[in-house]
């Protein structure tokens, strides 16, 4: 009897592991594996690089935009790096969802309804005695909180080969979230997609509406792009992630995209446009770099309502990456130019979107 215990426990230790794993693979990463790869990358020119990353498979679309002297372009590329028609395809934008949440967030904070420094259980109905973070902390990912909990959907998620978020409720996050203590002066920078989750309950509450609801008429009247939303699976591409109606990390990871919407709001961008401007300015200096992504030009110097700075190279920056999808958005606000790389490919799969992105931006 002893020894089937024990049996059963390792199984499911070994199963929770390998969700883990799962979710580590998940959006907002850059990985490339082997050290020897990795010291060959800065030496590549970006057709270089795409070719590299697109060789030999057929199932490769990755479709690059560029902003210059005030002229948008894009062109879309397949196996071998050889050019395909000019056509929009449909990619999950990963992590970039959270710029989209930061911008609401500013949006609020102006129009009055929240404070920037105050902290989440002024808006939330969460208990006394914890200490909680506030939302500066959560837009910069320096609240505390870990990048993800664990929760039981994700077993079965990870058996059925679906979103590993897929079917975590809000009531999950609130329910953890009324749990945690952070009652540490300060953290350091840890990528969170768990305090975007949070963002999107402290969103619904003070709009008293939805996130799928108020995310994307924001996104479709607000800011006109009208092919950008929250993912409903539809596209010409595939292997679209599942996701929940009520699911709690839709803020974090959750938008689809095509490229003559990215690169229009890559314009606003450089515009400062009012939605943006305050996003850009830096909340807090994070130097989060690691050796790997210096070694490739990409820099993590400060960061500011969800974009990344980097000081070193004057561009503002923020990845996604799904299961079967990565992506880039960069620009420069001195030289008016911006690169947005949309890929069909895995975070993991050779050269990530953002090497490329950073290639040609600079």
């Amino acid at each position: 009897m002893m020894s089937r215990i024990k049996r059963r426990t390792k199984k499911v230790i070994i199963v929770i592991m390998a969700v883990i794993l799962s979710i580590a693979l998940g959006f907002g990463a850059i990985i490339i594996y082997g050290k020897y790869q990795i010291s060959k990358i800065p030496e590549l020119t970006f057709m270089e690089a795409l070719e590299y990353t697109t060789k030999d498979n057929a199932d490769a679309v990755i479709t690059v935009g560029i902003i210059k002297d005030g002229v948008s372009s894009y062109k879309v590329y397949g196996e071998n790096g050889k050019e395909l028609p000019v056509e929009l395809h449909t990619y999950e934008i990963g992590s970039i969802t959270k710029t989209f949440t930061a911008a609401l967030i500013n949006k609020a904070i102006n129009e009055g309804k929240i404070n920037i420094d105050n902290t989440i259980d002024c808006y939330l109905p969460l208990p006394n005695g914890n200490k909680y973070p506030t939302i500066k902390e959560l837009l910069t990912h320096t609240s505390g909180y870990k990048g993800y909990y664990f929760e039981s959907p994700m077993i079965s998620n990870f058996f059925m080969g679906r979103n590993d978020f897929c079917g975590i409720t809000k009531e999950m996050v609130l329910d953890k979230t009324s749990n945690l203590n952070m009652d540490r002066e300060s953290y350091g920078f840890t990528y969170s997609n768990y305090g975007y989750a949070v963002l999107g309950l402290l969103l619904e509450a003070i709009y008293d509406t939805d996130y799928t609801t108020l995310v994307n008429d924001f996104l479709q009247n607000g800011l006109g792009l009208t092919d950008t939303k929250i993912s409903d699976r539809s596209g010409d591409l595939g292997n679209y992630w599942e996701w929940k109606e009520d699911d709690a990390y839709l803020p974090a990871g959750a938008i689809t995209s095509n490229i003559s919407d990215m690169l229009s709001y890559a314009q606003m961008q450089l515009e400062n446009n009012p939605y943006f401007g305050e996003c850009h300015k830096s909340l807090k200096t994070i130097n989060a770099s690691t050796k790997d992504y210096k070694t490739m030009g990409i820099n993590m110097d400060e960061i500011g309502m969800s974009w990344i700075i980097d000081r070193e190279n004057n561009i503002i920056w923020h990845n996604g990456g799904t299961g079967d999808y990565n992506s880039y958005i960069g620009f420069n606000l001195e030289t008016g130019t911006a690169v947005v790389v949309l890929s069909n490919l895995a975070p993991n799969y050779r050269i990530p979107a953002t090497v490329l992105g950073v290639k040609l931006l600079q």
